[in-house]
Protein backbone atom coordinates (compact mmCIF):
# COMPACT_ATOMS: atom_id res chain seq x y z
CA UNK A 1 0.00 0.00 0.00
CA UNK A 2 1.47 3.28 -0.92
CA UNK A 3 0.13 5.48 2.09
CA UNK A 4 -1.02 4.74 5.88
CA UNK A 5 -4.77 3.87 5.73
CA UNK A 6 -7.25 5.55 7.31
CA UNK A 7 -9.22 2.25 9.06
CA UNK A 8 -7.45 -1.65 9.74
CA UNK A 9 -9.98 -4.03 9.70
CA UNK A 10 -8.72 -7.51 11.15
CA UNK A 11 -10.58 -10.33 10.86
CA UNK A 12 -10.00 -13.87 13.27
CA UNK A 13 -9.96 -17.00 11.32
CA UNK A 14 -10.03 -20.30 12.76
CA UNK A 15 -11.44 -23.32 11.26
CA UNK A 16 -13.39 -20.69 8.94
CA UNK A 17 -13.27 -23.30 5.71
CA UNK A 18 -17.03 -22.75 5.28
CA UNK A 19 -17.94 -19.24 5.64
CA UNK A 20 -15.03 -18.52 3.62
CA UNK A 21 -16.27 -20.95 0.91
CA UNK A 22 -19.44 -19.51 1.08
CA UNK A 23 -18.35 -16.15 0.23
CA UNK A 24 -17.50 -13.83 3.21
CA UNK A 25 -13.96 -12.57 1.78
CA UNK A 26 -15.99 -11.61 -1.58
CA UNK A 27 -18.81 -9.40 0.34
CA UNK A 28 -15.74 -7.86 2.48
CA UNK A 29 -13.67 -6.83 -0.81
CA UNK A 30 -16.89 -6.10 -2.77
CA UNK A 31 -18.34 -3.14 0.17
CA UNK A 32 -14.50 -2.05 0.65
CA UNK A 33 -13.82 -1.24 -2.89
CA UNK A 34 -16.90 0.96 -2.31
CA UNK A 35 -15.51 2.34 0.65
CA UNK A 36 -15.18 6.42 1.32
CA UNK A 37 -11.86 5.57 3.75
CA UNK A 38 -8.48 4.03 2.54
CA UNK A 39 -8.09 0.77 4.40
CA UNK A 40 -6.15 -2.35 4.99
CA UNK A 41 -7.78 -6.15 5.83
CA UNK A 42 -5.81 -8.18 8.28
CA UNK A 43 -6.74 -11.90 8.33
CA UNK A 44 -5.34 -13.57 11.49
CA UNK A 45 -4.89 -17.03 11.10
CA UNK A 46 -5.40 -18.86 14.55
CA UNK A 47 -3.52 -22.57 13.78
CA UNK A 48 -6.39 -23.28 11.89
CA UNK A 49 -6.76 -27.14 11.30
CA UNK A 50 -8.78 -26.80 8.09
CA UNK A 51 -8.14 -25.24 4.70
CA UNK A 52 -9.11 -21.80 5.95
CA UNK A 53 -5.42 -20.88 6.17
CA UNK A 54 -4.89 -21.73 2.55
CA UNK A 55 -8.28 -20.21 1.25
CA UNK A 56 -7.29 -16.70 2.98
CA UNK A 57 -4.04 -16.56 1.66
CA UNK A 58 -4.70 -17.39 -1.58
CA UNK A 59 -7.72 -14.61 -1.45
CA UNK A 60 -5.14 -11.80 -0.31
CA UNK A 61 -2.70 -12.86 -3.55
CA UNK A 62 -5.76 -11.65 -5.84
CA UNK A 63 -6.34 -8.67 -3.57
CA UNK A 64 -4.23 -6.34 -2.80
CA UNK A 65 -5.17 -4.86 0.37
CA UNK A 66 -5.59 -7.88 2.38
CA UNK A 67 -2.79 -10.05 4.02
CA UNK A 68 -2.41 -12.69 6.29
CA UNK A 69 -0.89 -13.31 9.56
CA UNK A 70 -0.14 -16.89 10.79
CA UNK A 71 -0.25 -17.96 14.46
CA UNK A 72 -0.49 -20.76 16.64
CA UNK A 73 -3.75 -21.32 17.97
CA UNK A 74 -4.19 -19.55 20.68
CA UNK A 75 -7.72 -18.33 20.98
CA UNK A 76 -9.70 -15.14 19.20
CA UNK A 77 -8.10 -12.58 21.88
CA UNK A 78 -4.52 -13.77 20.79
CA UNK A 79 -5.32 -13.62 17.04
CA UNK A 80 -7.28 -10.64 17.28
CA UNK A 81 -4.33 -9.27 19.30
CA UNK A 82 -1.75 -10.60 16.50
CA UNK A 83 -3.70 -8.48 14.04
CA UNK A 84 -3.98 -5.31 16.34
CA UNK A 85 0.06 -5.39 16.54
CA UNK A 86 0.42 -5.35 12.99
CA UNK A 87 -2.58 -2.95 12.24
CA UNK A 88 -1.35 0.44 10.23
CA UNK A 89 -4.19 2.44 10.41
CA UNK A 90 -5.52 5.06 12.51
CA UNK A 91 -8.35 2.95 13.26
CA UNK A 92 -8.74 -0.30 13.61
CA UNK A 93 -11.91 -2.64 13.66
CA UNK A 94 -11.73 -6.42 14.78
CA UNK A 95 -15.00 -7.69 13.03
CA UNK A 96 -15.79 -11.97 13.04
CA UNK A 97 -15.01 -13.61 9.60
CA UNK A 98 -18.52 -15.25 9.39
CA UNK A 99 -20.03 -11.63 9.08
CA UNK A 100 -23.02 -11.80 11.20
CA UNK A 101 -22.62 -7.53 11.67
CA UNK A 102 -21.98 -6.97 7.71
CA UNK A 103 -19.24 -4.71 7.75
CA UNK A 104 -21.14 -1.44 6.29
CA UNK A 105 -22.72 -0.97 10.00
CA UNK A 106 -18.74 0.36 10.07
CA UNK A 107 -20.27 3.44 8.77
CA UNK A 108 -22.11 3.41 12.15
CA UNK A 109 -19.40 3.60 13.98
CA UNK A 110 -17.04 6.27 12.25
CA UNK A 111 -18.57 9.12 12.58
CA UNK A 112 -18.10 8.70 16.41
CA UNK A 113 -14.27 9.54 16.68
CA UNK A 114 -15.06 12.90 15.09
CA UNK A 115 -16.66 13.66 18.31
CA UNK A 116 -13.48 12.76 20.66
CA UNK A 117 -14.47 8.88 21.05
CA UNK A 118 -11.64 6.49 21.33
CA UNK A 119 -13.49 3.48 21.55
CA UNK A 120 -16.35 2.69 19.50
CA UNK A 121 -18.22 -0.62 19.11
CA UNK A 122 -21.07 -2.39 18.41
CA UNK A 123 -24.54 -3.38 20.11
CA UNK A 124 -26.95 -6.51 19.14
CA UNK A 125 -29.69 -4.96 20.87
CA UNK A 126 -32.52 -6.95 21.66
CA UNK A 127 -33.55 -7.81 17.44
CA UNK A 128 -30.92 -10.87 17.50
CA UNK A 129 -31.70 -12.72 14.09
CA UNK A 130 -31.24 -16.57 13.69
CA UNK A 131 -30.46 -16.84 17.44
CA UNK A 132 -31.45 -20.15 19.47
CA UNK A 133 -33.38 -19.81 22.67
CA UNK A 134 -30.52 -21.28 24.37
CA UNK A 135 -28.09 -18.50 23.16
CA UNK A 136 -30.45 -16.28 23.91
CA UNK A 137 -30.55 -17.28 27.58
CA UNK A 138 -26.82 -17.91 28.24
CA UNK A 139 -26.90 -14.36 26.83
CA UNK A 140 -29.04 -12.50 29.01
CA UNK A 141 -27.49 -14.77 32.13
CA UNK A 142 -24.37 -13.18 31.07
CA UNK A 143 -25.29 -10.09 30.83
CA UNK A 144 -27.31 -10.08 34.14
CA UNK A 145 -23.89 -11.34 36.25
CA UNK A 146 -21.52 -8.79 34.00
CA UNK A 147 -23.11 -6.14 34.88
CA UNK A 148 -23.49 -6.38 38.59
CA UNK A 149 -19.63 -6.75 38.92
CA UNK A 150 -18.63 -4.57 35.42
CA UNK A 151 -19.72 -2.15 33.24
CA UNK A 152 -23.03 -1.50 34.09
CA UNK A 153 -23.81 1.11 31.65
CA UNK A 154 -22.87 -1.47 28.67
CA UNK A 155 -25.82 -3.41 27.14
CA UNK A 156 -24.11 -5.69 24.97
CA UNK A 157 -20.02 -6.43 25.74
CA UNK A 158 -20.21 -9.95 23.34
CA UNK A 159 -20.87 -8.42 19.79
CA UNK A 160 -17.63 -9.12 17.74
CA UNK A 161 -17.85 -5.65 15.62
CA UNK A 162 -15.27 -3.66 17.86
CA UNK A 163 -13.13 -0.45 16.56
CA UNK A 164 -10.78 1.80 18.52
CA UNK A 165 -8.43 4.45 17.85
CA UNK A 166 -5.12 2.03 16.73
CA UNK A 167 -2.69 3.71 19.59
CA UNK A 168 -5.03 3.01 22.31
CA UNK A 169 -6.20 -0.66 21.59
CA UNK A 170 -2.61 -1.32 21.25
CA UNK A 171 -2.02 0.32 24.84
CA UNK A 172 -4.67 -2.15 26.19
CA UNK A 173 -4.02 -5.02 24.74
CA UNK A 174 -1.08 -6.05 26.58
CA UNK A 175 -2.63 -5.59 29.63
CA UNK A 176 -5.58 -8.15 29.20
CA UNK A 177 -4.44 -11.45 31.90
CA UNK A 178 -5.83 -13.39 28.77
CA UNK A 179 -3.25 -12.40 26.68
CA UNK A 180 -0.28 -12.30 29.24
CA UNK A 181 -1.24 -16.21 30.25
CA UNK A 182 -2.28 -17.25 26.54
CA UNK A 183 0.11 -20.32 24.76
CA UNK A 184 -0.96 -22.83 22.43
CA UNK A 185 -3.91 -24.56 23.23
CA UNK A 186 -6.68 -27.17 21.45
CA UNK A 187 -10.26 -26.97 19.75
CA UNK A 188 -12.52 -23.88 19.78
CA UNK A 189 -12.11 -21.05 22.08
CA UNK A 190 -13.84 -18.43 22.94
CA UNK A 191 -13.52 -16.14 26.21
CA UNK A 192 -14.60 -13.01 28.13
CA UNK A 193 -11.73 -10.80 26.71
CA UNK A 194 -14.26 -8.38 25.08
CA UNK A 195 -15.33 -7.88 29.18
CA UNK A 196 -11.73 -7.56 30.19
CA UNK A 197 -11.19 -5.21 27.33
CA UNK A 198 -13.69 -2.74 27.51
CA UNK A 199 -13.34 -2.21 31.22
CA UNK A 200 -9.72 -1.82 30.88
CA UNK A 201 -10.57 0.66 28.31
CA UNK A 202 -13.35 2.84 30.37
CA UNK A 203 -10.94 2.32 33.68
CA UNK A 204 -8.10 4.08 31.68
CA UNK A 205 -10.49 6.92 31.28
CA UNK A 206 -10.73 6.27 27.35
CA UNK A 207 -14.18 7.90 25.95
CA UNK A 208 -16.41 4.79 25.05
CA UNK A 209 -19.29 5.09 22.82
CA UNK A 210 -22.03 1.78 21.94
CA UNK A 211 -23.48 1.91 18.72
CA UNK A 212 -26.47 -0.53 17.74
CA UNK A 213 -26.03 -2.25 14.43
CA UNK A 214 -27.60 -4.94 12.43
CA UNK A 215 -27.04 -8.53 13.22
CA UNK A 216 -28.24 -11.77 12.62
CA UNK A 217 -25.69 -15.30 13.06
CA UNK A 218 -25.02 -16.51 10.14
CA UNK A 219 -22.02 -18.37 11.04
CA UNK A 220 -22.24 -22.29 9.11
CA UNK A 221 -18.64 -23.49 10.34
CA UNK A 222 -19.58 -26.86 11.96
CA UNK A 223 -15.88 -27.83 12.75
CA UNK A 224 -14.92 -25.81 15.91
CA UNK A 225 -16.46 -27.97 18.61
CA UNK A 226 -18.44 -25.58 19.86
CA UNK A 227 -19.66 -26.28 23.59
CA UNK A 228 -22.23 -23.41 24.57
CA UNK A 229 -22.93 -24.04 28.27
CA UNK A 230 -19.16 -24.62 28.89
CA UNK A 231 -18.16 -21.52 27.16
CA UNK A 232 -20.89 -19.73 28.94
CA UNK A 233 -19.65 -21.21 32.19
CA UNK A 234 -15.75 -20.00 31.27
CA UNK A 235 -16.86 -16.10 30.57
CA UNK A 236 -18.42 -15.91 33.87
CA UNK A 237 -15.41 -17.14 36.12
CA UNK A 238 -13.39 -14.85 33.78
CA UNK A 239 -15.80 -11.82 34.66
CA UNK A 240 -15.18 -12.63 37.97
CA UNK A 241 -11.72 -12.82 37.56
CA UNK A 242 -11.44 -9.30 35.69
CA UNK A 243 -13.13 -8.08 39.15
CA UNK A 244 -10.81 -9.82 41.53
CA UNK A 245 -7.86 -8.73 39.65
CA UNK A 246 -9.27 -4.91 39.80
CA UNK A 247 -9.76 -5.61 43.51
CA UNK A 248 -5.90 -6.82 43.96
CA UNK A 249 -5.02 -3.93 41.47
CA UNK A 250 -3.40 -5.95 38.89
CA UNK A 251 -4.83 -3.54 36.43
CA UNK A 252 -2.99 -0.44 38.38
Amino acid sequence: MASKPQVSIVIPNYNEEQNIKRGVLDQVASYLSKAKFTYEVIISDDGSSDSSLDLALAFARKHPHFRVLKNPHGGKAAAVYAGIKAAKGDVVLFTDMDQSTPLKEIEKLLPWYDRGYQVVFGSRGKARKNFPWYRQLTSWGFRFVRQIFLLRDVTDTQCGFKSFKTKVAQQIFPKLEIINKAGTTKGWVVSAFDVELLFLAEKFGYKLKEVDVTWRDEDVATNKSKNFFKESTDMLKQILRVKLNDLKGVYN
